[in-house]
Order: structure tokens, then sequence, then C-alpha cells
């Protein structure tokens, strides 16, 4: 499977960079994560828990960091299992670049699964990737941009949008 796309962050470059490098955020950002440790000169560990189709798991892995250019670019390479559900292993190579609203991220994915995962086709599998991603960013989003508004003049105005969108969705206030 391959995969490529562009995020807008409302971040500056060096601060989605650093974000990318801490287990921490990362353990906030993918989706399922239930561990991350590790640094970025020795990789990550992770274990992550997912449902993929009727598949669902919990997998164990190992994430390497290389090419590392600061606030500019890095590739991740990591291998995941997953037991009986089998394995998934593959590699990103991430480019971080000033735009007028923060940074603009572009990835390109190139993944492989194998076991019960592969039986499932790569229809269910690429469309799991694409929300896995899309979910991904959305979280670094949401984790950047408090941190952002309170350092700068304390707007509300997001906390209000997301009041209200969660207002919507539960009914409270």
């Amino acid at each position: 499977m391959q995969m490529s796309d562009q995020k807008e962050i409302a971040a500056d470059p060096a601060t989605v960079y650093a974000a990318l490098l801490t287990p921490d955020v990362l353990k906030a950002c993918v989706p399922g994560a239930q561990e991350v440790a590790g640094t970025p000169e020795t990789g990550f560990e992770a274990t992550v828990t997912q449902k993929v189709g009727p598949v669902k798991a919990t997998f164990k892995g190992q994430v390497t960091l290389s090419d590392l250019a600061e606030n500019e670019k890095l590739t991740i390479s990591g291998e995941g299992k997953g037991g009986a559900a089998g394995f998934a292993k593959g590699g990103a190579i991430v480019t971080l670049a000033p735009s007028e609203t923060g940074t603009l991220l572009s990835y390109e994915v190139e993944a492989k699964v194998g076991g019960k995962l592969a039986q499932l086709g790569s229809r269910i599998i690429d469309g799991f990737a694409k929300k896995m991603a899309d979910q991904f960013f959305a979280n670094l989003q949401a984790h950047l941009a408090p941190e952002d508004e309170a350092g700068e003049e304390g707007d509300a105005s997001q906390d209000g949008e997301k009041k209200g969108w969660f207002s919507k969705v539960t009914g409270r206030g």
C-alpha cells in the first residue's frame, strides 16, 4: 500500500517537529496507542490496539527515525506484530515547510500487511490507513492548538467552537 497527502498544522515547523519526536505527544495522537516509550535516537516501542474490519488486535512494535533534518524532514520506519491478526510494517517520509497558517506537513507512506489483515483486502486496508492518518493529524492539531492560543493572546474562540461541537454531540455545555 502506498499513500501520500499534505496537512496544514497551525503551529510553526519547530513545534511540529518537536511534537513528532516526543513519546507523550505520539501516545496522545496515535489512535489506539496504549504505550509509547523511547527516544528519537534509540527508537520508540509502541503498543497500539486497533480494529480493522472484523479483526481486532493489539500490535506491539518498534519505530525508528532516520534522516533527521531539524524542523524540515524525518523518515519513520516501523514494524508491528499483532499475533494471529498478522503484522504491519512500513515507513514514511515526512517533510515540514513553513506556510501562512503554520506548517505544511507532507508525507509519503509505504506499508505492507500480512496474516488475517492481508485477507481483508486492499480496499479495507487502504481506507483504514487513510482514516488512521487523518485521525492522527486531527489529534496532533488539537494537541498543539491550545498551547499556541494560550501562548499568544489567550484567544478562546477555538475553545468556544470545540465546546459548541461537544455540546451538540453530548447535549452538555
